[in-house]
């Protein structure tokens, strides 16, 4: 159905030499436009973060922003009641947009929680997107953003159907074109992610998310977020991740700015690496709760 990494690849960097795999303009399925607008934002971060580098206004306002900011850190991080082994597939029960949010000081799309868009949400929690860099090491030596080595994903992925009801379950495996398509380099390899109607027993786990902010919060520009794992037979939410980020330029665009994707930077629980990679956040906090099978290369296809 959709394919990322596909024909070639470019790199981008910044000046600290981080870099962000491309996939190539041919490579025209969601997932590699999301993957793509995920470099992009990623290498926008990078200079917005060297440009921004000086030490914010104090003032009556951001005074007031910090003191509210670190008071829901008071509140903020991960409870996880218990976990379970052995997970197959999981229920998504929201999907994510493929718009990223720059800086809408007021749009509830749940900033802090922003990861990969549009299909490339529902990918990440497969197993052939975290098994591809591990395939994949003689040809790829940097990793798309966002991409890593130490998850494992799931066999399946459910969602709802937008219109006509149902669901949708996605599968991914991964493909090697060369060895059918010359335009291809012979080495390399892609995701191809599926999608058919799902069997009549809905997966027993589910994942969503809320944007808890309050208007308060956002005039301070500061962005709350919930993650939640579910047991869709009990009802029972048996983990959640609560957390929160304030631009501490509070909304300011001079430079460039993205006041959101700057504010990834000043969060609680933080986001890894010096530039606060908010990709693939969901997928790391589920797979603490709800433990995959291994890999068994059966996502692979010759």
């Amino acid at each position: 159905m959709d394919n990322i990494g596909a024909r070639g690849a470019a790199t981008s960097k910044d000046a600290s030499e981080s870099r962000c795999l491309v996939p190539s303009p041919s490579a025209q399925s969601p997932i590699a436009r999301s993957v793509v607008k995920a470099c992009v934002a990623v290498s926008v971060l990078h200079l917005m973060t060297a440009c921004a580098a000086r030490p914010p206004v104090v003032n009556e306002t951001s005074r007031r922003a910090e003191a509210l900011f670190r008071q829901h850190c008071n509140t903020a991080g991960e409870t996880i009641t218990r976990t379970v082994k052995n997970v197959e597939g999981i229920f998504l029960l929201k999907a994510r947009p493929e718009k990223i949010n720059y800086g809408d000081q007021f749009m509830m799309d749940d900033p802090y929680g922003r990861d990969l868009g549009g299909d490339a949400y529902i990918g990440s929690f497969l197993k052939a997107n975290h098994e591809l860099p591990q395939r994949n090491r003689a040809a790829l030596t940097e990793l798309p953003a966002g991409m890593a080595t130490n998850l494992t994903g799931y066999d399946y992925v459910e969602i709802a159907n937008l219109q006509g009801g149902g669901r949708s379950r996605f599968t991914a495996y991964i493909d090697q074109p060369g060895k059918r398509d010359p335009s291809y380099r012979f080495e390399a390899l892609r995701v191809i992610l599926q999608k058919a109607p799902a069997p009549d027993t809905a997966p027993r786990y589910g994942v969503t998310y809320e944007d808890i902010s309050t208007p308060e919060d956002r005039a301070e520009w500061i962005a709350g977020s919930l993650l939640k794992v579910i047991d869709l037979q009990t009802n029972e939410v048996i983990a959640k991740r609560i957390g929160y980020m304030i631009d501490r330029g509070q909304g300011s665009t001079a430079g460039g700015r993205s006041p959101w994707l700057l504010a990834a930077s000043t969060a609680c629980p933080a986001f890894p690496g010096p530039h606060a990679r908010q990709a693939n956040q969901t997928v790391r906090f589920v797979e603490k709760v709800l433990l995959p099978l291994p890999i068994r290369r059966s996502q692979s296809r010759p």
